[in-house]
Order: structure tokens, then sequence, then C-alpha cells
């Protein structure tokens, strides 16, 4: 695989690399259903965030939710499978914004990273970061790096011995050590989260 090459040349990476099973990004359609998924599993394990998202699959007819019966799902319905006030209602943000712009999957897979990252964060309840994963995992965009993820602190910080006085003396010197991994920051990323066992779901 043409990413596992370049990112062998990094010799504390390709350690790495080698304890895990090589994988490839995929391209996923209902991308606002994917944002939800991602809004329910902040902070929260992998295995508590796949009970969730499979509670609330189950509140729709065969298991297939759309944006309106969302909005039109009663609040605590959605509260009682497990999700907080603040996600029930960023939830519903989403499916609000993705009726009201008319959004269709094609017209996000068009957009440049910077643009999504601009145009998503525009929901109440989504940041950057729940939209790198989106960047990553449902449009299976190759050169993403997750600056703001702890997972990706900690993993970096582990093997590259990085030291830094702050936050943002520790993300330039990300940027730095991650600036050789380019095109391909997203796998990167994917390694040093199964290194630490701790994929994102999404």
């Amino acid at each position: 695989m043409q990413h596992i090459a370049h990112l062998s040349n990094d010799k504390k990476l390709k350690k790495i690399i080698e304890l895990q099973e090589p994988f490839t990004l995929k391209k996923r359609k209902q991308v606002w259903l994917h944002l939800c998924a991602s809004i329910m599993s902040q902070q929260l394990s992998t295995r508590v965030a796949d009970v969730i998202y499979k509670r609330f699959l189950q509140l729709f007819p065969k298991q297939k939710p759309a944006p309106q019966l969302v909005i039109d799902m009663p609040f605590e319905t959605l509260r009682g499978i497990g999700l907080s006030n603040a996600k029930t209602n960023y939830v519903k943000n989403v499916c609000i914004f993705f009726l009201e712009e008319k959004i269709t999957d094609a017209s996000l897979y068009k957009m440049s990273d910077e643009e999504l990252i601009r145009y998503l964060s525009q929901i109440k309840g989504v940041g950057q970061w729940t939209v790198e994963m989106i960047l990553m995992f449902t449009l299976g965009r190759e050169d993403i790096l997750a600056l703001d993820d702890l997972g990706i602190q900690q993993s970096m910080i582990k093997l590259y011995k990085i030291e830094a006085a702050n936050k943002k003396e520790l993300k330039e010197k990300m940027l730095r050590h991650s600036a050789r991994w380019s095109p391909y920051r997203t796998y990167a990323c994917r390694y040093l989260w199964g290194w630490k066992d701790n994929v994102p779901t999404t």
C-alpha cells in the first residue's frame, strides 16, 4: 500500500504500523447520519457509543432514520437512549441544518477540507474535531491531522518524547513531526489511535 511505504519513512511510526493490520479508508453515504453518530460518541468509550447508536437506530422503522423523523422524534425519547440534553439538541440541530440547507452527500464531497470544516461548524454542537472525524471516516479524506484529539496528542508525546510547556507549543511540535506524513496524515492518525486502542467510532 502506497501510504504504508510513505509513512514507513518515519522509523518510529513504522514500528507501530508493523504492529497493526493494514486498513483502507471508505467513502460512505448519509453523511448527516455519520455526523449524528459522531456527536453521540463524543467523550464516550467505543463500547458505550456503539450501544447508544444501536439504540438510536432501533427507534426507527427498519432501523432507517431520516432527518425529518429525527426532528419529529420526541425529545424525551432520544434522551431515553442515553443521550444528554445537549447531545439530543445537537443531533436535532444537524438534521434541521441538513434539511434547511438541502444538503446532499454529493455537494459535501465536492467541498475542500477547509470549506467543509467552516460549513458544518456552523451547526451548534459541531466543532472542528467532529468535522475532522467525518472528513476521515465518512468522506475518506487522506490528509487530515486531528490536532486537538487527546488520543493523538498522547500518542505523539509518547512516540516522539515531545516536551511542551503548553498546548500551543505542543501543537506546533505535532505539526512539525506530522509534516513528513503528508499526504497521508489520516492514515498516520489511524495507526496512532490503533496503537493506543482508542479508535474513534464514526
